[in-house]
């Protein structure tokens, strides 16, 4: 029994070692064979065949923002005339020397936004500052010269005002609904090279004490703000306008994608101001405030922000209610000053003819007066 046993494994042993040896000898002779049961590949169907559509590249855009915003940016190009004293020759040196002059014609570019049916046009006052004449370029490649209606070198804002019809106008956003993150296009006439657009983020908001203009509420940006792109716009992704840019950090220090615009909720009041008074209206009662130090307030025991009245101008209304230099100042109608910054422009959001509530402290001891606001001085 068991040598019939053995004979039979014996004999399937051999059957298998022999159909292996089979199956190895047809593959390497026809190996086409192992992949006619293969699924064919897609670019081996014939094209009576349907193949299946690829899903498309997700495609992110902002050209309709930027068809919507750039019409109404504008070039401007300034031009003054300079008086140059020039340098005594050798012989003059050692002779009578008559000074002699030679003038120059010294331009500038920028750029500015149309923001009314009536050709104003609002742009940096440090754009048109000292112009003898100022064009204005539309991006349809129509020129027109500008006259300035107003200046307002507290926030480096200007209006100017163009006579042509039809104007695209720009649509104004909300500055204050900007978040850190939200992306934002810069639209002017870098080095001359009009209508350029970049883009970025918004990198932080209500910076201020940058020491770029008296009244700072900055809208910072890493989308690229070149020369000639001061008074140009800058947009929210739907092509609203949300800030004028005005300025960078200087490369030479070795700081990149930083740059400043001013926000369009400030624009919008010195706009209206400017159009109906030639000037903007702010309260002024005199002070020069100061930052407190973080350790002068632990020192002072201050459990609130405050600020330090460095010094009082000369018969201002703070100095008729009773401030003095030294004094802190705690409160403005019962809001805590964050900053100097934030203390100059509460009191410059009040009208003129109006008073306001101080609460100071001097000595340890706090007090409280009421003072006069007048009309701000006029800088610049």
């Amino acid at each position: 029994m068991l040598a019939r046993l053995g004979s039979a494994l014996v004999f399937v042993a051999g059957s298998v070692v022999g159909g292996l040896a089979l199956a190895f000898l047809i593959v390497a002779l026809r190996p086409q064979l192992i992949h006619s049961g293969a699924r064919t590949p897609a670019a081996a169907l014939p094209a009576s065949v349907p193949q299946p559509a690829l899903p498309a590249p997700a495609r992110v855009s902002y050209a309709d923002a930027v068809q919507r915003a750039a019409p109404a940016v504008v070039n401007i190009y300034t031009a003054r005339l300079v008086t140059e004293r020039l340098a005594p020759s050798l012989g003059e040196l050692f002779g009578e020397y008559m000074p002699r002059y030679r003038q120059r014609i010294e331009r500038s570019l920028g750029s500015g936004v149309i923001v009314d049916t009536d050709g104003h046009i609002v742009t940096n006052h440090h754009v048109i500052a000292n112009a003898d004449s100022i064009r204005v370029q539309l991006a349809d490649g129509r020129v027109a010269d500008a006259r300035i209606v107003g200046r307002d070198p507290d926030t480096d804002l200007a209006v100017l005002k163009i006579d042509l019809n039809p104007l695209p106008v720009a649509t104004f956003g909300r500055s204050d609904r900007l978040k850190v993150g939200d992306v934002v296009l810069a639209i002017g006439n870098p080095i001359g090279l009009s209508h350029t657009v970049t883009h970025g983020i918004v990198s932080a908001v209500s910076r201020q004490q940058l020491g770029i203009a008296p009244l700072e509420d900055f809208i910072q940006t890493d989308a690229p703000i070149n020369f000639g792109n001061s008074g140009g716009a800058l947009i929210d992704s739907s092509g609203a306008l949300v800030g004028i840019n005005t300025a960078i950090v200087a490369k030479n220090i070795g700081v990149e994608g930083i740059g400043f615009a001013i926000p369009v909720n400030m624009v919008r009041g010195v706009l209206s101001d400017i159009i109906a008074h030639g000037r903007v209206i702010r309260g002024w009662i005199g002070i020069v405030p100061e930052d407190v130090p973080e350790e002068q307030a632990q020192q002072l025991g201050l459990g609130q922000p405050a600020v330090l009245i460095g010094n009082l101008y000369v018969g201002s209304p703070a100095q008729h209610a009773g401030l003095q230099p030294g004094d802190l100042l705690l409160g403005i109608d019962g809001a805590p000053p964050h900053s100097a910054q934030d203390a100059l422009g509460r009191i410059a959001s009040r009208q003129p003819g109006t008073s306001v509530l101080l609460r100071g402290m001097r000595a340890g001891r706090v007090f409280e007066v009421r003072a006069q606001v007048g009309e701000r001085p006029r800088s610049g």
